[in-house]
Parts: structure tokens; sequence; C-alpha cells
């Protein structure tokens, strides 16, 4: 079955609102702690990724080395972020995640959670299993689409 144009527009509307949305949510809970929006989303690449170079940070954040040099300079002074010498080769640095800044992504996260838990209160068992499945594989699709274009 394909999509209408008009399903697919509505689609692509309503998850522009939905991310426009949690994007604002998380910057109010951001403000109940000592980092920069920037500074989450670094801290969120380490701690999906683990340890990355300056060079890998930017690109994932889309910023130059030396913005990002500024970003992990701000959060290893918080000891949110060691930088740490690759025992493999003494000329990488990488970025090293600390306890604190761990932690202050889990409560962040635990948060949004929170949040997203009180939304889908108004929703059905059933409905919230059929959301997660859907979004899941549409993920999955764009996934596997992006590295279809990479490759």
């Amino acid at each position: 079955m394909m999509a209408e144009f008009e399903q697919v527009e509505h689609i692509e509307k309503s998850l522009r609102k939905i991310a426009q949305i949690i994007k604002q949510k998380g910057r109010v809970i951001l403000n109940q702690f000592p980092i920069t929006p920037p500074q989450f989303v670094a801290l969120q690449w380490l701690n999906e990724l683990g340890d990355m170079t300056i060079g890998d940070l930017s690109n994932k954040m889309h910023l130059a080395c030396s913005t990002t040099t500024d970003l992990v300079d701000r959060m290893e002074k918080n000891e949110l972020v060691e930088r740490v010498k690759d025992l493999k080769d003494r000329r990488v640095v990488r970025i090293h995640l600390l306890e604190k800044g761990e932690t202050i992504i889990q409560e962040v996260i635990k948060k949004r959670q929170d949040y997203l838990k009180d939304i889908l209160q108004n929703f059905s068992d059933e409905d919230i299993a059929f959301l997660e499945k859907n979004l899941h594989v549409l993920h999955e699709e764009m996934e596997s689409s992006a590295k279809e274009l990479n490759s």
C-alpha cells in the first residue's frame, strides 16, 4: 500500500512538531542543570558512542573543531569529561565521559521520559504498543536508507 501524498505531508509535519516540542521541553529541563544545550548534545554522543576524538565529536555535532574544542574545554573544567591519551597511539586524545556528566545525562533523559509518560497517560495500552512498534519500524527504515545512501 502506497501512502498518499497528503498523508505523508501530515506525518512529516507531525514528526517535525513533535521533535520541536521535545526539544523545547528538553531545554526547559536543561535549565535545571549546569550545562548548555550544545554540551548536552556532546554528552549524549559520548554516552551513546563512548570515547571520541575532538574531530569525531565535531563531525557528529556538525561543528567546527575549534568550536568543539572550546565546548570540551568548558566541560572538562566542570568535570563532565576528561581528555585521555589513546593507549595505542599517544598522539591521539580522546574525550571521556566522567561520572558527573553521565549522571546529568541520565537525569535529563529520565525527566524527558517522565514528560512523555505523562503525555501518554491518555493513550490505551494498545495504542502505545502500536506507536512504539511503528516508530521503531520507521526508524529502522530510515537507518537502512541512510546506510544505502552512504555506501
